[in-house]
């Protein structure tokens, strides 16, 4: 039966880690708020990862990566699913368009970046399907999970104090009295500044952008810094009510908790 779960109670990063402690070959299945993902290992170690819609595929992540351009992406899109993965990977070799490493190592980073996106879930459910692996056609990596457990550990840490900074994204901005004149403002920036509005709530700014939760409040929380804008009531709004979604404070549950989980995901 598939170890099962809640991300209130386990975070990814510890799922994660007692992944790689045990070494566990399968598929570890998380359904979030909006999109399900989907991580595989072999022997404990990063071998695939997918999330939600998103084209994951080598064309696709070779084209965003700039090693394919848009005509040789475009062709082979055009050929739909007539090649596998691992034929296109070969062909592509073979025409010397890339290099083998240049595919390993493109795999390597999507795959990392779509766990990366994973360490803010805090709400959802989660279940390990063993011996689960990716679709054939897929090519696989073999990743080592410490790097990515420490990353995740430090995220985890900066988005706890992010949300203590900024509860809720369902408040406004606006451009504070007097702000500073001599402030060096990233392109990130620029793009939320030019939508602070007292009508525009950060989670409307946010989804116009195309930024994660982690990374609206990053860039605020810079603004303010800076002296930029302030927080305020949405015009029109009532004041939202703030909730920590964090996982359980009591140290001894979560203690126990692991301790069992650790001793069910050794025994499939």
């Amino acid at each position: 039966m598939a170890l099962r779960g809640n991300l209130r109670d386990f975070t990814i990063t510890q799922l994660l880690n007692l992944i790689n402690l045990a070494g566990k070959t399968g598929t570890l299945i998380v359904d979030g708020p909006v999109d399900q993902a989907y991580v595989s290992f072999r022997d404990g170690k990063l071998a695939y990862a997918h999330i939600g819609k998103e084209d994951g595929g080598l064309a696709a992540i070779l084209h965003r990566a700039n090693k394919l351009n848009a005509n040789q992406y475009r062709a082979i899109a055009d050929r739909g699913g007539q090649m596998t993965d691992k034929e296109l990977g070969l062909l592509l070799i073979n025409a010397g368009y890339v290099t083998q490493e240049d595919i390993l190592l493109n795999l390597q980073g999507y795959f990392t970046d779509v766990v990366r996106r994973l360490f803010t879930w805090v709400e959802g459910l989660f279940r390990f399907e063993n011996d689960a692996l990716p679709p054939d056609d897929r090519i696989n990596v073999r990743l080592d999970l410490e790097n990515i457990i420490i990353e995740g550990s430090r995220q985890l840490r900066e988005w706890e104090q992010l949300q203590d900074e900024i509860p809720s994204l369902d408040m406004a901005l606006k451009f504070t009295e007097r702000p500073l004149t001599n402030v060096n403002l990233s392109v990130e920036e620029w793009r939320v500044v030019k939508f602070v509005d007292p009508r525009n709530t950060m989670r409307q700014i946010a989804n116009t952008n195309k930024l994660s939760d982690l990374d609206i409040r990053r860039i605020v929380y810079g603004l303010l810094q800076a002296g930029l804008v302030e927080v305020v009531r949405p015009a029109g709004a009532p004041l939202p009510v703030s909730q920590k979604t964090f996982p359980t404070p009591d140290k001894e549950k979560q203690k126990s908790l692991i301790n069992k989980l650790i001793g069910r995901i050794r025994s499939l």
